[in-house]
């Protein structure tokens, strides 16, 4: 087991490492819902929430992966965060992050244009925006790891090329691309079937690790 999962798992959900900071961080977030569920009520459009749960859902699908990454390793998860924390909630996983990646989605839906035809460099407007965040978060995942604050162990994940192309592939492009795919569905019931499997099978996987075999991730 690498010293970065050791460290992480040092106080991992334990409450009395959360900080007041939290508190505010946690208004803000009730604050973005509060004020787009206020919108759709007047409006009748949803999609700003549905956004915002969605890559939130898939945030918390992915990590629950790499949570399983870990335990079937027993080595390291593909990215691990054992730095300063109001509370660790996984081994990649902290309150932090989970904070923003809430309202994440909610920033993706309200940069879109009102035209759905509308094109960036001849590139659907909500698949370019797909690909701007991605890239963003690559480059600030980037930083957090040259900064020691998230740790990549496995070699085909790292800053140099071609390490940053699984970053971009397998994280952050399919997480922006899930609120793309939710809001992109014709009717309310589907958008909340969509919801439902992503939440769904996070939960079901979690459950099973937890509740029935007692792993620790």
């Amino acid at each position: 087991m690498t010293e970065a999962s050791t460290t992480a798992l040092i106080g991992l959900r334990d409450l009395a490492t959360m900080k007041w900071y939290a508190i505010p961080l946690l208004a803000c977030v009730f604050y973005v819902y509060t004020a787009e569920i206020k919108k759709a009520r007047e409006s009748g459009n949803w999609d700003a929430i549905v956004a915002g749960l969605a890559l939130f859902g898939t945030d918390f699908l992915f990590e629950t992966v790499n949570g399983w990454v870990f335990h079937f390793t027993q080595y390291s998860a593909l990215w691990t965060t054992p730095g300063d924390t109001a509370l660790r909630t996984t081994v990649g996983w902290n309150i932090e992050i989970m904070f923003m990646f809430s309202i994440a989605g909610i920033i993706y839906y309200n940069t879109l244009s009102a035209d759905r035809g509308a094109k960036i460099l001849r590139i659907p407007d909500r698949l370019f925006w797909v690909i701007a965040y991605a890239a963003f978060c690559v480059v600030v995942e980037c930083l957090l790891n040259k900064g020691g604050h998230l740790v990549w162990e496995y070699t085909f994940w790292k800053r140099a090329f071609p390490g940053v192309l699984p970053i971009f592939f397998a994280a952050y492009f399919p997480l922006f691309l899930s609120p793309m795919l939710a809001i992109g569905l014709k009717s309310g019931a589907a958008k909340v079937k969509y919801l439902c499997a992503v939440y769904g099978t996070a939960i079901a996987m979690n459950l099973f690790a937890f509740g029935i075999m007692g792993w620790n991730y």
